[in-house]
């Protein structure tokens, strides 16, 4: 027997513990199990009769290839898939790319900027729908645009909602002007949530104005900026509101979106199911998106 065994044989004996088994989960038993189920059961009944019920009612109305097939003959569905595009792309990216640059503008700490900041706010505060009617009343052939044109330049304005471009412009304006606060706002608190000392230290390295945007600021919100641009889409494709308000989808629905253009088959031409159908077109640009931004919310933390 070596010395070692000689050893571990004379010592006093080793008292091996089995791992410590983790606690078992207290089950909800008697009256507990019953008042958890009253609890939780009004919130079940309130998701599916909102949720679940309307849900799946639509995808039961649009299940027939034969609504699709006849989505695609209209002659207006393929323009107005283009305006949903226009409107959707160029509305959210213009909009998060002048918010993120606002941000940076009304981080500086002058009492005015803080006071124009609370101008800015206020047309993400106003009622969207009375947003809109405001403009589409200025934007009439005797509002305000055009008398501000007449008696400003002296030229006579255009019918804004007798082109198809420029009340299509028009719309992507309005939705810009009423939801870039909101988003300057995320994009300001962010900022504000940088250390100093980043700043110091880019600062010694030469990175100042321009340069400290591109390599520092912006590295660090990137992935708030893109998780904000997912989400500010898929709130976009179905907005109706604006288009609805502004242009009213004119002239003789060359701006409606899919939003719209479902409003008006369910409500004008009494055809629900071809609505429903319009609207769930957009699913296959829906579900990337959102598959895109659950799996950015689970492999990155986003930090205000």
């Amino acid at each position: 027997m070596s010395s070692m065994q000689q050893v571990l044989a004379a010592g006093p004996p080793v008292l091996v513990k089995a791992p410590r088994q983790p606690p078992s989960r207290r089950r909800l038993r008697g009256s507990d199990f019953r008042w958890a189920i009253a609890f939780v059961l009004p919130y079940a009944a309130v998701f599916f009769v909102f949720v679940v019920y309307p849900f799946g009612y639509a995808l039961w109305m649009a299940g027939r290839p034969s609504l699709y097939a006849e989505l695609i003959a209209d002659r207006s569905y393929l323009p107005t898939v283009v305006n949903t595009l226009l409107f959707v792309g160029l509305g959210v990216n213009v909009k998060m790319f002048l918010a993120l640059l606002l941000s940076g503008f009304f981080l500086r700490r002058r009492w005015w900027i803080r006071a124009l900041l609370g101008v800015f706010v206020l047309p993400w505060v106003i009622a969207a729908a009375q947003a809109c009617v405001s403009f589409h009343w200025m934007l009439q052939g005797q509002g305000l645009v055009n008398g501000l044109l007449s008696a400003m330049l002296g030229i006579d304005g255009p019918v804004w909602f007798n082109d198809r471009w420029l009340a299509l412009g028009w719309n992507i304006i309005v939705y810009i002007w009423k939801w870039m606060p909101f988003w300057t706002v995320i994009f300001l608190a962010a900022r504000m949530k940088i250390p100093h000392e980043i700043y110091d230290a880019a600062e010694v390295d030469g990175a100042t104005g321009t340069r400290r945007f591109v390599y520092v600021t912006f590295p660090l919100l990137a992935n708030l900026y893109l998780l904000c641009t997912l989400l500010s889409t898929l709130w976009t494709v179905g907005d109706f509101t604006t288009v609805y308000l502004v242009s009213g989808g004119g002239p003789g629905g060359s701006t409606e979106v899919l939003a719209t253009l479902g409003f008006h088959y369910a409500f004008d031409t009494a055809r629900p199911a071809l609505g429903v159908a319009a609207v769930l077109s957009a699913l296959p640009v829906l579900i990337p998106v959102v598959i895109l931004l659950m799996r950015r919310l689970e492999t990155s933390e986003v930090e205000l």
